[in-house]
């Protein structure tokens, strides 16, 4: 059974993938979208971030790459 704070980090690290999926694909319709390109490498800082590694034991790298890959699809 998870702990509220295992509960809210991990609503917090879905939020940011949903996010990112979301910039992913209106910069695969609009690819100089600012607010879309914004959005995307602020949430590629967070996932880079400390406090990513605090909120979770995820590989950042892996995780870009398979969100990447599924958008690509």
């Amino acid at each position: 059974m998870n702990t509220p704070y295992e509960n809210l980090a991990n609503a917090v690290i879905l939020r940011a993938v949903e996010d990112y999926r979301k910039s992913l694909r209106v910069l695969s319709m609009h690819p100089y979208h600012r607010d879309a390109l914004r959005e995307k490498r602020s949430i590629l800082r967070f996932f880079h971030s400390d406090w990513f590694r605090v909120l979770t034991n995820l590989d950042p790298e892996l995780l870009v790459k398979r969100l990447d890959k599924e958008v690509a699809v």
